[in-house]
């Protein structure tokens, strides 16, 4: 999806010109022309210039350091009313994720509402919403099968599902589903398998493949919740569960629905709350090395997007008490957007906007955020938006 940091420097395009002496021949009738001495040297192709890749450098050039932390984020407010929503927008959030609470009456209202936040169309705001279907559905609406009845059909119920879904979801301007669940888990006790595609790691894989395919050119798809929770028992929501795998079970098992779903073509993948001690003590979210291994093992150049960023909080653990330090962590590891599922007081969790703004840019000055991991974050994002925008 992104193009290296060096294809999108501006190009300078200079003219070559190559003199030609030109060999006049002589008159008709005067015999055959004689061959020029000079070797007719071909000019030098030019490499196209990404539009996307420009657009994207020239925006950059025009935001300021705080202006960037602002684009890693992504939040939510309580309700149908698109004030409070285009607000944040108006704050400079790069994404708004909606809840059930957002949900108005049907779909007409939806579009109206999503139409009301949009602020740039040259990089519409990310609108995202979890429409897995099954377990976790926002829209009533949407009548097509969730994960339990898609795992026992082949993987191309799970195509036309998610395209169904996916079409359902752009006729409102919603723009990223967090829908594909590439988790895997055969235990019906996993808090995570009513909503896995496969309880094996071969038929997960395929169905999420099919799903993404599925949403491919409707909206943006999401893996999630990676490196996979159905190896970690327990509930992210409420504490950090912990996987038992080496990092070479973990590349048999857990990795391959996420590989497949990166091959298909997804643009988001979602870090989970969740750890595997034997790779990093820390919450994936927060793990430099499960960042290096998406991008560097996995091959994914997509959007970075953390799980609700609040569910840190939420476990009551000393750690992750301060919204501000969380957001610092989880820039630095390689996150690309924060997301915050925020209630309609945010201050009565300790956050603000611009609270996290200065955290980040606080990190930023003091080096534990590097100006070059912030500006591929940005990099990132605004890609993802111009794209949607195209």
């Amino acid at each position: 999806m992104r193009a290296t940091r060096t294809a999108r420097l501006p190009l300078v395009m200079t003219a070559v010109l190559v003199a030609l002496t030109a060999c006049a021949g002589p008159p008709a009738g005067d015999g055959p022309s004689r061959p020029t001495d000079q070797t007719r040297t071909p000019s030098p192709t030019a490499t196209p210039i990404d539009p996307i890749a420009a657009w994207v450098d020239e925006r950059m050039s025009q935001l300021t350091t705080e202006q960037k932390a602002a684009a890693l984020l992504m939040v939510h407010a309580p309700g149908t009313d698109p004030a409070p929503l285009r607000a944040y927008v108006d704050a400079g959030v790069s994404g708004l994720i909606l809840m059930g609470d957002n949900v108005p009456a049907g779909p007409a209202e939806l579009g109206a509402l999503t139409a009301a936040v949009q602020a740039d169309p040259e990089a519409p705001v990310l609108i995202g919403i979890d429409e897995e279907g099954g377990e976790v559905q926002r829209l009533p609406w949407d009548g097509e099968p969730g994960a339990e009845g898609l795992r026992a059909e082949p993987p191309a119920a799970a195509n036309a599902a998610y395209a169904a879904r996916a079409g359902t979801l752009a006729a409102s301007g919603v723009n990223v589903n967090f829908g594909i669940v590439a988790d895997v888990t055969a235990d019906p006790d996993s808090f995570i398998f009513g909503r896995v595609l496969g309880t094996d790691p071969a038929s997960s894989a395929e169905r999420v493949a099919g799903s993404v395919a599925g949403e491919q050119g409707l909206v943006a798809s999401t893996l999630k919740h990676f490196p996979g929770h159905g190896a970690a028992p327990g509930d992210s929501h409420s504490s950090v569960p912990s996987a038992p795998l080496t990092i070479d079970e973990w590349r048999a098992g857990p990795a391959l629905p996420f590989a497949s779903g990166i091959d298909a073509g997804a643009e988001l993948v979602m870090t989970g709350h969740l750890s595997y001690p034997a790779v990093d003590p820390a919450p994936a979210s927060l793990s430099p090395e499960w960042h290096r291994l998406l991008r560097d093992e996995l091959g994914f150049d997509g959007v970075v997007v953390t799980d609700d960023m609040l569910m840190l909080q939420h476990n009551g653990l000393a750690e992750f008490a301060d919204p501000g330090e969380n957001a610092v962590r989880a820039v630095a590891a390689g996150a690309d957007l924060l997301l915050y599922v925020l209630p309609a007081d945010p201050a009565s969790m300790g956050i603000s906007i611009d609270g996290l703004v200065g955290a980040i840019a606080g990190g930023v000055q003091s080096g534990r955020i590097t100006a070059e991991q912030l500006d591929d974050a940005v990099e990132r994002v605004l890609t993802l938006r111009r794209t949607l925008a195209s």
